[in-house]
Formats: C-alpha cells, structure tokens, sequence
C-alpha cells in the first residue's frame, strides 16, 4: 500500500477537487504542512493523550460533518498508533510516511465513513511496512478493525514472487465478501497514491495507471463510489492519455465561463420549480475530464452547456417525478435522453432520473433529479451505508434498507457481481487465469436478472450483459452443467447458444449420462469466468473431447407415411363424387380437432387443423376452402414428434410405450444426435382418439424424453 509521491500535474491544478470542471468541495490537506503537524504532534508529551492531534484535526472536522456523535477517542488511540509506527519513515518525495494514511483516511471521512473504517484507514499499513502485528491491532482495536486492516494488508513479494500481486487482489477481493469496507479503503488508498505518483519511473507510472484502470475503478463504479471513480478516471487518463488530457485540459480552461450558460437554465429551472411549489435546490456541476472527452467525442464542437450537467436535488421520491413533470411541460425534453434509475436502481446502489432539456435558444441541457439521500449514496456508494453488518444503524442509512430475518441487513452487493466473482474465483487454478478472468468480468459492467424455473435458491440468477444459456447452466448447477444439453427460455426449447435478456426465466437441461461434457464450442457462448474457468477444466482433463469432429448432418432415414385416403374424414364437394381425402403432414388433424380442407392436384382433398398456419396461408393465396367433417369412425392417424436426450435403449422403450397405449406405428423417423439430443418422429394409428392425450404421457414418462408434442411442419402449399 505504500504511496509514492507528489505528483506534478496533480500540482498543477490539473486534476483533483479544485481543477477546472470538477465540483469544489472541502479543499484539499497540504501534506507538507501535515507532515510538520504529524512531528510536532509525536513531541507535544502528555497533552496528546488529552486531546485529539492536531495533525488529525481535518480528519475529526470531515467525521463530524457526517457523524456529530462520533466518539473520537479510538481515532487519537489509531493515530498515536500509527505515527509512532510509522516514525523515521519517509515517502520518496520527503515527506513523513504517516501523511498518507492520515490522507488516506481523510478520503474517506469526506465522504462519510464511520470510525471503524477510519480507524482501519489510518492503521492500514502498519501491519505490511512497520512492526505492529496484526495480534497488537486486534487487542487494542478489535475483530473489525483487525478484519480491515488485514484485508488490505499485501502478500510478501518474497513468499509469492511475481503471483503477490494476484493474489493480494484475490485475498482482498474474499475479504470484501465479508465486509465491503475493505475495497473501500483500498479505493482511497489508491486515489492518494495516484494523487502522488508523479515522482515514479514513467514505466511504473503507466503499470500501476492500467491495473487502476482495469480493475480499480470498475469496482469503485460497482461499489458505487463515484466521488472516487471520476477523479481516479482523471489521473488515470493523464498518465494513460497524455495528449487527449492535454487537449481537454485545453478546451476546458478555453470554456472557463461555460458554467454561465448552465447558471441562466439553472435560474429558469429554480424559478419554475418555485412557482410549482417544489422545495428543490437546482446546482450546476461542471463535467469531469473524462467526461468532457467522451462528450466531445460524441458530438464533435461543444456548446457552453455541454461543459456541465444541472443537478437537482428534492426531499422526497415523489418530488423528483414533480420536477421531471415540471420540466418536460415548461422545456422541450430530449426523450432518447430520459432514464428512470429510481424505479430500476442500477446494481450499484445509483438512484437517479435522468433527462435533457432544450432551452429557448437550443441550447441542451442534461438534467439529474435525485433526493439528497439519494445524492449522498451517489456519490460515496456503499461507504454511504456506513456499517453494512450492524443491524439497525445500516438498515437506517441504507436505501430501503432491507434486512435478513435475524435482523441484520442485506448486503446490497452481494447478490450480483461480488457474490458471481466469489464464486468462480475459487476455481480458477493459477494466478495468471484468475488476474485475466477478473479484469474480463470487471470490464462488463452492467447486468441482467434472470429466473429459475425449479424452485432453487435463489429464484434470480445475476449476470452480465451478453450471457447465454451456458451461464445461466453454471450459474445454477456448478459443474453439473457439463452435461447441459439446452434449455428452456420463457418455456420454449433453446440452444445453449441463446443470449439471455432482462427478466427471462431460464430452465438448463442436463443430460442424465453423467459421462457428458461440455464441446469446446461452449467457449464461444461462455460470458463469465465461471463458465469459461469450469468448461476449460473439463476440456484441459479429457483432451480426446477436444479432437472428436463435430457430426455431419445425414438425411434422416424413416418409413414414409401412407398417403391412402382416410376413411374417417368427409369432404363435401359437389359434382365430384367422392374424393380421396387425407390429413395434412403438417398439422396432423385428429378427432376433435376443427378442420378445414383444400383440394389439391389431382382432385384429393387435404385436411388442416383450422389454426393451421399452412391453411392460412393457402386462403392469403386465394385457394377457396372445402367443408370437410369427421366420420363415425373412432380411430385416428397422428404424428408426434418426441424431443429426448440420447441413451441407451432409448428407441426400444419409445415403442413399448407407444405399443402398450395400443396404437401401431405406421412411420418412424430418428434423425442424427445434435449435442446429444435427438428428435423422434412417429406416424402412428391409434384405435381410439380419445387415446392421444394418454399415450403422450407414456411418451413423456420415458426417461429421457423431455417433451412430446403434435407435428407442426410448416408445409408449402400445394398445386
């Protein structure tokens, strides 16, 4: 965790807090000043167990803002603690060591931290770079504390080599399984590490900038902790992207009275409100860097109101469908830029309406309506929710705040993204696949929710964007799914292959033979490092999976079926005597079903069940329909189609079933196995049709056959 140093373009007002097109907010601590405080602070003798350090004194201002109650005693016993620990350590730029931890700790208190994370936030390298154990920081502060400070304490180089790296992310990503508070002190102990690069070789500067890139700011954005998001974007697109920082940098200081522009709509917006009789205060907050470039790369020249959106914040949920109501009826409302975040939170907590306006003049302005609470957890996620694990005090500040049936809250992060990652990074076999499979999972960042259909728990199933079957398979069944041979999506049949959408209910179909595995053409569907690390296990352990050729289609062999007349069915058709009528393949019509028929070449008359869709179509041709009708006759031809999976013996107990209902097969068509299924086509007469729904259960009930339904071919019409 150890910081570097001051980092020249921070310097510069290039980025932070301060720089052009950032919000303004608590200026930031001069950590040479701070250093000089910590020293004085190591010498004051016994007044520094009266009284709170003054080396720490924006630290406990920042925790009061947010926590007037908070006692501060265990911060001056953490302080005390550390400086004395970290005393004649010294950061590359000269500074003492402890400026970083009190900085890292500042961050958080910023945005609301409660003081076990600020307690851990300033012991959080004692552990790794001085001689405190991790023995003497639970006796004095703790299991929490201890439990923090050890999750983001780093693997030695030494006992792990060039894996440390890895596998530190690894541990520290198991510890936030258990307590979200840990990635967020490694998020601020990486922002002030960024602050502070500067002085690093450009080479080392650029490594630590991607693994920030890659991994650290897709979990601050899951964990929904914006505020260090966009400014970890700004440093990172500095470092990464010199040139494009340079020229944003450029047009934002050219625009440097572009806020104007928002401040007249800002005064338009507040007054309108005001006369509507809506409490809300209308702000305007200037756009990030990163967010400036991705406008300007979307609309090419900007205009003054694109340097910035308007955020209104309201008191109550109601009052921001007022504003938005308000807006769209006074200002022309953009609506392809309209998004209802409070109805359908984002996963990372985010609440939030979304819109765009034009003004009088065309200018478009980008309008956020939020309540404060919501502003809050906007901005620092799950660091907002204080201490997700203590019962009441987090279900109070959560949002909803939902709680497990012994009273202690859910945690909101764990359902989707934390618990899947969890999950596969068990299984991934070597540091190298499990670094590789989390920057992958990271860079998807939004999700979808699907169901299962068997009662399992959970009901919903989290994934990513673009997940197919095959996930939602492994997702539901761990290593079962290798013999996963389909599925049913929203109840109909589905090939692996199938991309999943919102809300689809999902029913993997696994093949009995505990012999089956997967095909490596499952890679090609597989979206989450659990499918990808499971479905590559199997194919790296049964390599002769890999080298079987795929099967090469062969016409189906079978008996054609008897075209003879069937002397069940009528047709009335004048001046023709009695023509030869049959019943149409693709429909196969049987007592009772409604039926309608057309003369075909030859004079014979065809029979469609009335929804035929091939009847229909022959009526949009113009054939004119002939009254057919049903004999006395009792018995029935039909044709069913059997879709199994395949087995021994399977044929032979298809055809006692049929044979024990006491129907005949008149034709029988078995077409090749595709991915181990295979579809079953029978012609069968049945003495009685009364007889059909019974001898579709006795197909059904035969292991391996998971549906039996009538043929439904669609058929070309005929001359």
């Amino acid at each position: 965790m150890s910081a570097e140093a001051t980092n020249p373009v921070s310097e510069a007002g290039a980025t932070g807090p301060d720089a052009p097109g950032r919000r303004r907010g608590r200026p930031r601590i001069d950590l040479r000043r701070l250093g000089r405080a910590a020293l004085l602070g190591a010498t004051a003798g016994p007044a520094i167990r009266d009284r709170l350090p003054d080396a720490i004194g924006h630290v406990a201002e920042a925790h009061r803002a947010h926590h007037p109650e908070a006692d501060l005693a265990v911060l001056r016993r953490a302080y005390v603690l550390a400086e004395s620990s970290h005393r004649g350590q010294f950061r590359k730029s000269g500074e003492p060591y402890i400026t970083h931890p009190l900085a890292v700790t500042l961050i958080l208190a910023e945005l609301g931290a409660e003081t076990t994370t600020l307690t851990a936030a300033l012991l959080h390298d004692t552990v790794e770079d001085t001689e405190v154990t991790l023995d003497q920081v639970h006796t004095e502060f703790g299991d929490e504390v201890a439990y923090l400070v050890d999750g983001v304490t780093k693997l030695e180089k030494v006992d792990y080599g060039a894996a440390a790296e890895p596998e530190t992310f690894r541990k520290m990503l198991v510890a936030t399984g258990n307590d979200v508070r840990v990635m967020s002190i490694k998020l601020a102990d990486r922002l002030h590490n960024m602050r502070t690069l500067g002085v690093m070789r450009p080479e080392k500067q650029v490594r630590i900038a991607k693994v920030t890139r890659d991994v650290l700011i897709p979990l601050a954005e899951r964990l929904g902790v914006q505020a260090l998001k966009t400014e970890l974007e700004d440093l990172v697109f500095a470092i990464l992207h010199p040139e494009e920082y340079e020229a944003t940098r450029a047009l934002i200081a050219a625009n440097a009275g572009a806020d104007d522009a928002l401040a007249v709509i800002a005064d338009q917006v507040s007054g309108l409100l005001r006369e509507a009789g809506v409490g809300a205060e209308v702000l305007v907050r200037p756009r990030h860097f990163v967010s400036v470039h991705r406008v300007r790369l979307k609309r090419g020249d900007l205009r003054g109101s694109d340097f910035g959106r308007l955020l209104v914040l309201v008191g109550e949920d109601a009052d921001c469908y007022a504003v938005l109501g308000e807006l769209h009826t006074c200002f022309t409302p953009v609506v392809s830029e309209f998004k209802d975040f409070i109805a359908a939170p984002k996963f990372n907590l985010y609440q939030s309406l979304h819109t765009a306006v034009a003004a009088p003049d065309g200018a478009v302005a980008e309008v956020l309506i939020r309540t404060h609470r919501m502003h809050t957890v906007a901005e620092a996620g799950v660091v907002a929710l204080g201490n997700p694990y203590s019962g009441q005090e987090a279900t109070d500040q959560a949002p909803g705040g939902p709680a497990g049936e012994d009273g202690e809250r859910v945690d909101p992060t764990r359902p989707g993204w934390l618990s899947r990652l969890l999950d596969w990074q068990q299984s991934a076999p070597d540091p190298d696949t499990f670094w590789t499979s989390l920057r992958a999972d990271l860079a998807q960042d939004q999700e979808i929710t699907v169901f299962r259909t068997d009662g399992g728990t959970p009901g919903s199933i989290s994934l990513p964007v673009g997940a197919t079957c095959v996930d939602a398979a492994y997702a539901q069944h761990g290593e079962a799914a290798h013999g996963c041979l389909g599925a049913r999506v929203n109840g109909r049949l589905a090939p692996l292959s199938t991309v999943l959408q919102d809300g689809d209910t999902v029913q993997p179909l696994l093949a009995q033979d505990s012999t089956s595995g997967p095909s490596p053409q499952w890679l090609d569907h597989a979206r989450t490092p659990a499918a990808r690390i499971a479905i590559t296990g199997w194919l790296q352990a049964h390599p002769e999976a890999a080298k079987i050729p795929a099967a090469t289609p062969r016409p189906a062999a079978g008996v054609t079926a008897d075209r003879r007349s069937d002397t069940r069915l009528r047709a009335e058709l004048p001046g023709t005597g009695t023509p030869a009528v049959r019943p149409a393949g693709c429909c196969t019509p049987v007592p009772p079903d409604e039926i309608t028929g057309f003369v075909v070449r030859g004079g014979s008359v065809t029979v469609h069940r009335t929804a035929c869709a091939s009847a229909d179509t022959m009526r949009r041709l113009g054939r004119s329909p002939v009254t057919v009708h049903w004999g006395d006759t009792a018995a029935c031809r039909v044709t069913l189609v059997a879709e199994s999976f395949g087995r021994p013996r399977l044929l032979a107990d298809l055809t006692e079933a049929i044979a024990t209902e006491g129907a005949a097969v008149v034709a029988a068509t078995v077409e090749p196995p595709s991915e181990q299924r295979v579809r079953h086509t029978y012609t069968l007469q049945l003495p009685d049709a009364a007889g059909l729904p019974a001898l579709m259960r006795a197909m059904r009930d035969v292991p391996g056959v998971y549906d039996v339904s009538r043929a439904r071919h669609p058929a070309s019409p005929q001359p």
